[in-house]
């Protein structure tokens, strides 16, 4: 199948946009039932706690992030991933400057463009 009919997303650094400080977003591919996220946060970024329904899988291309939920608190680094239940409340931070990857399912109407 040719890239015409799937386009492909370009991780330039140019499509991020910055939703808080210390917090770069780029929506990457997405149909209805998942979305593909890049994220890189500066060293000593707080992200806010919250919740989403969404199903949120994250994979840690790089850096180091601290994650806060219900049942605890870990750190996790490249290579390492983990699953987020939706309606789970919780919170991330970066200890470096940190790029992840998230997948949300179903795709997050409020991210994309």
């Amino acid at each position: 199948m040719s890239t015409d009919t799937m386009p492909v997303t370009s991780s330039k650094d140019e499509g991020m946009s910055i939703p808080e400080p210390g917090l770069r977003r780029q929506v990457m591919s997405y149909s209805p039932a998942m979305m593909l996220v890049r994220h890189t946060m500066t060293k000593g970024w707080v992200g806010a706690r919250h919740s989403h329904p969404h199903e949120q899988m994250v994979y840690i291309v790089s850096g180091r992030i601290r994650f806060e939920h219900p049942g605890g608190v870990f750190e996790a680094g490249p290579g390492d991933s983990f699953l987020v239940p939706g309606n789970v409340e919780h919170q991330a931070s970066a200890l470096e400057d940190s790029e992840v990857l998230d997948i949300f399912t179903p795709m997050r109407e409020d991210y994309a463009n």
